[in-house]
């Protein structure tokens, strides 16, 4: 749901305490584990010539690095390349449709990545979620929003769900927990959209158009779907 009114200005400092001091926190810890681990021989065999134009060196050791540097780079290059194609193909031929393209182009890029039985999971919590939304009960609709992340991290649920996707590759789980975990947050912005909308319900049609917009898909960020809507 969107923003009604701005937070106290004691909360909102509460907030930023909280985030600075864990920044300095992990900056510490970051910074002691680099000097200890800096003089390691095992350390240095593994770094390599890394990102030529900032002058930055790669550590092997670190699967980020190597995904980058291998074929999984070229495709998040070509399905977002492709992305931005397709908005400026539409925006100029057909307009009323851009948000459908979107959609498809969206579908097809997930279903490339991570194969049919992912899409097919993800698209069942969609169902189940948008049913729930259909009672338009907001208690409801946080419930099965958290049971259905809670899904994904409680046995044997988790393993059930995680043994439908198929093949292995760097950062399938990273992938297949923020593609998830995104999307249940997406259905239930949704749904409480629609326990709020006074004249019917949204279409299924337009959570699916929401959900698999592409640049949000995987890691956010999370708009949320009234403002999605509106645009």
């Amino acid at each position: 749901m969107g923003i009604k009114a701005a937070l106290p200005s004691c909360e909102l400092g509460l907030y930023a305490l909280v985030v600075l001091c864990a920044i300095v926190y992990s900056g510490h810890d970051i910074f002691e584990t680099s000097r200890e681990s800096m003089n390691r021989k095992t350390f240095r065999e593994n770094i390599r010539p890394g990102w030529h134009y900032f002058g930055r060196k790669m550590d092997t050791a670190d699967f980020e690095w190597a995904m980058w540097f291998t074929s999984f780079r070229n495709f998040i290059i070509f399905a977002l390349s492709g992305h931005i194609l397709f908005a400026k193909i539409c925006s100029m031929t057909a307009p009323q449709h851009r948000s459908v393209i979107y959609m498809v182009y969206g579908v097809v890029a997930v279903f490339g990545t991570m194969g049919s039985t992912y899409l097919m999971i993800v698209l069942a919590h969609c169902l189940v979620l948008y049913t729930v939304a259909l009672a338009k009960q907001k208690w409801l609709c946080f419930v099965a929003g958290l049971c259905s992340l809670a899904s994904f991290k409680v046995e044997p649920f988790s393993t059930w769900q995680n043994g439908f996707v198929t093949g292995t590759f760097d950062l399938q789980d990273v992938l297949f927990y923020g593609g998830t975990g995104f999307s249940i947050m997406r259905c239930m912005s949704f749904a409480l959209e629609n326990c709020e909308r006074a004249d019917g319900n949204f279409s299924i049609f337009a959570l699916l158009k929401y959900n698999f917009y592409l640049p949000f898909f995987f890691f956010g960020p999370v708009m949320t779907f009234d403002r999605f809507h509106d645009q």
